[in-house]
């Protein structure tokens, strides 16, 4: 049984897009691989996990937006990587930094997965105020093409995002594998009132939900004030957020009534069953996989024309588009939908024939698998 070394700097019990990504393709990958996981020691405990070697590398001292990075630990590394056949990266942070280095120093295979793209990200997680954004931004993109340039494959979410690194001079091949969700364990309630009383709810109330990071890419701001506004005309109307993050902004959204924030949730399904509208007001993506786990419980979905999302959501027929930042017309859009049940339950109908048809977890599984094959077999 081949070897196989994924270094991320974004796994469990941290809860994010990575992390989910992870937890459902190691299960899928460790009958046919061993399977040794490199992480950040994260706070909380970390379960779930069978037959996999999970090294986990302390967090530092320092803070990074709402991000908190491992220490460098060389050493771990070079051992890790030393005994790997395959070695597959997931973030441009401490450890997939020198994951990457170390292994193109021991001539292993090297694949990344592209989560998102780091230069876009790090620069939006990071305040306004920040008076070295674009110096960041430069700096960023050069460390992102240099790494990148390393591997030996890149899997990317999208073509959008494949041709984005070949613009920016990434040479290296690219294989476009599609994200999925599993639509068996993220499907719609058999009951919404019921799936509302479950997670302590009025079940008469509409609920709008997110789920991911409150990040300030996420721009959660626009959508704090769109329901601000539609609170003045809608009574029975409740936010539901899930995710941590920053402080500040976790503080804002708790600070009104009818906005409920879960900071943490093995199992999201619950929560998404219960909503009856996903909103992703977030100012960069790649595919969003919260977003797919949503259409897959067959909510009506509202997002930014952002990414991969462009791809998937049909505006009028699974989902509706608003721009970026833009509260008031992110408002109208919610209450075309709050005032139209019929129309919420089409759209989340047709969003969960399009995961089903599309982007179901299977699929993501054979692209990974084949790719991680080709790569072990061309070199």
């Amino acid at each position: 049984m081949k070897k196989l070394l994924i270094a991320t700097d974004s796994f469990l019990p941290r809860w994010d897009g990575i992390a989910r990504f992870l937890n459902e393709i190691i299960p899928n990958l460790s009958d046919e691989y061993d399977i040794t996981v490199i992480a950040p020691k994260f706070n909380g405990k970390l379960t779930g996990f069978k037959n996999i070697n999970i090294i986990r590398i302390p967090l530092s001292r320092l803070h990074v937006a709402d991000y908190t990075p491992a220490k460098f630990s060389i050493r771990k590394i070079i051992k890790a990587v030393r005994e790997a056949d395959i070695v597959w990266t997931q973030t441009i942070g401490p450890i997939g930094i020198q994951t990457i280095l170390v292994a193109r120093f021991f001539r292993k295979p090297l694949v990344a997965y592209i989560h998102s793209l780091e230069w876009e990200l790090f620069t939006k997680s990071l305040s306004l105020k920040n008076p070295f954004r674009k110096l960041i931004y430069s700096f960023t993109k050069i460390i992102t093409r240099y790494l990148y340039n390393k591997c030996n494959l890149l899997l990317v979410p999208s073509l959008e995002v494949a041709e984005i690194l070949n613009w920016h001079n990434i040479r290296t091949k690219k294989r476009i594998v599609h994200l999925g969700t599993d639509t068996l364990k993220f499907k719609p309630a058999e009951d919404k009132k019921a799936a509302k009383k479950k997670i302590g709810i009025n079940p008469k109330n509409t609920i709008i939900g997110f789920s991911g990071r409150i990040g300030r890419e996420k721009n959660l701001v626009t959508l704090y004030r769109a329901f601000l506004r539609l609170r003045k005309s809608y009574g029975s109307i409740t936010l539901l957020i899930i995710g941590k993050g920053i402080q500040e902004l976790r503080i804002m959204l708790e600070s009104k009534k009818d906005i409920i924030v879960v900071e943490s949730a093995d199992n999201i399904v619950p929560y998404l069953q219960a909503m009856d509208i996903y909103v992703m007001p977030s100012l960069t993506e790649t595919s969003s996989l919260s977003t797919m786990e949503a259409m897959s419980c067959g909510i009506a979905v509202v997002s930014t024309p952002v990414g991969y999302i462009k791809g998937y959501i049909k505006d009028g027929y699974n989902g509706f588009f608003f721009g970026k930042q833009n509260s008031y017309e992110l408002s109208k859009k919610l209450s075309v939908l709050l005032d139209n049940k019929k129309l919420r339950i089409n759209l989340g109908e047709n969003a969960r024939k399009t995961i089903i048809a599309f982007y179901n977890w299977d699929k993501t599984t054979k692209g990974i698998k084949n790719a991680l094959e080709e790569l072990i077999f061309s070199g």
